[in-house]
């Protein structure tokens, strides 16, 4: 199947070319249209499907359920959303727990179901993470870092668990770190950790940080904590939240500018993303989502109710170059759980994932391995 007339997102800029999709995958890119027919895009612009890294939830369903309908109800509401993959991500919760939900993960990735957004690996958010910077996880199950236990659970989902959060502070951390760090992506999150700790982190083999600004230590000038430790290594990549209400614009920008070309866009989304407002549950506690913005009884923000092409485009509205912004929600994440080779791009060669959008990135149609989806948002 040809597509001509398009804005092509290749390289970081949007380009003039057509496309070619055969077997479900992107089979040829053109600098200009082949003299035969195919489907005229009217010169709107392509993007990459999106990939989502850090998302609990939508549609009333959440991944630490274990509910296979549920997660199939979200990777649904993914898809025709403009995110067409996706890891998501557990909570500090009890071991058993995350073994069932893990268990549902592993079924989704491998019955592919049509329609849903491609399940490309999990973030085991928890529950190794500080009392401290808890934010929205469950005290009652946190645990100090455990190599064995994270191991069986990543053995028990075939080595899907793709990102593994620890908070560096505590003891264990940096064995963790180096061990876990051979097997896939461990991110520094839910820390008080200071400079030293969090450039230990870094030494041993962490390489991401989980909701950059969000439960952490703010920066200070003499303070620089996680922030600072991850902003002066090029091999560190940070989740940001740019739902504008976990950030200020200005600290979206701000950023981008301190990790460029290393941003990775999330929407830490919880159950009640894509419902109205009332009462949701999040880890066993209650939440409360009130003009779109997510709670806890105590008032603390507990995750986002924003979709991640939601969040891409608010982050452009904020002033991110429109072209960072869409790699740090396509090729960033892709990269960030090994899934590159597959998504992320218009690559030869990958899966032929994508988004048409109008000039301003407003999706005008969804393609899911070539296949464009009936219902989109």
């Amino acid at each position: 199947m040809l597509f001509k007339n398009a804005s092509l997102f290749l390289d970081g800029r949007f380009v003039p070319g057509a496309f070619r999709v055969e077997d479900g995958r992107f089979a040829a890119i053109y600098d200009a249209d082949p003299a035969e027919d195919g489907i005229d895009l009217g010169g709107a612009k392509v993007i990459p499907g999106l990939i989502d890294v850090h998302s609990h939830g939508n549609s009333g369903a959440d991944f630490s359920d274990g509910d296979y309908d549920g997660l199939c109800r979200m990777a649904a509401y993914y898809a025709k959303n403009g995110i067409t993959s996706f890891a998501p991500a557990s909570m500090t919760l009890p071991y058993e727990t995350l073994a069932a939900a893990f268990a549902t993960a592993q079924r989704l990735h491998e019955e592919a179901p049509a329609g849903c957004a491609r399940l490309m690996g999990i973030q085991m958010e928890g529950p190794f993470f500080s009392e401290k910077k808890k934010g929205a996880q469950n005290g009652e199950y946190l645990r100090l870092p455990d190599f064995e236990a994270f191991k069986k659970l990543y053995d028990g989902c075939g080595g899907l668990v793709r990102i593994a959060d620890v908070a560096p502070e505590l003891p264990g951390a940096a064995d963790f770190i180096r061990e876990a760090s051979r097997l896939c992506t461990v991110s520094v999150a839910h820390t008080d950790a200071g400079y030293e700790d969090a450039k230990a982190a870094f030494e041993a083999g962490a390489s991401h940080v989980t909701h950059l600004f969000n439960a952490m230590p703010p920066i200070h000038h003499r303070k620089p904590g996680v922030i600072g430790a991850a902003a002066e290594r090029e091999d560190v990549v940070a989740e940001v939240i740019s739902d504008g209400q976990h950030l200020h614009p200005s600290v979206v920008r701000m950023a981008f500018r301190l990790f460029p070309g290393r941003v990775c866009l999330i929407s830490d989304s919880l159950r009640c993303c894509g419902m109205p407002d009332g009462e949701y549950e999040l880890g066993g506690q209650q939440v409360f989502l009130q003009g779109g913005i997510a709670r806890l009884a105590d008032g603390t923000i507990a995750g986002s109710a924003t979709n991640l092409f939601q969040c891409m485009r608010r982050a452009v509205s904020f002033g991110v170059p429109e072209s960072e912004a869409i790699t740090a929600a396509t090729l960033t994440p892709a990269r960030e759980i090994g899934a590159d080779a597959l998504v992320g791009s218009l690559t030869v060669g990958k899966y032929a994932d994508f988004v048409v959008c109008d000039k301003d990135l407003n999706a005008l149609s969804v393609w899911l391995g070539g296949t464009k989806l009936e219902e989109h948002a």
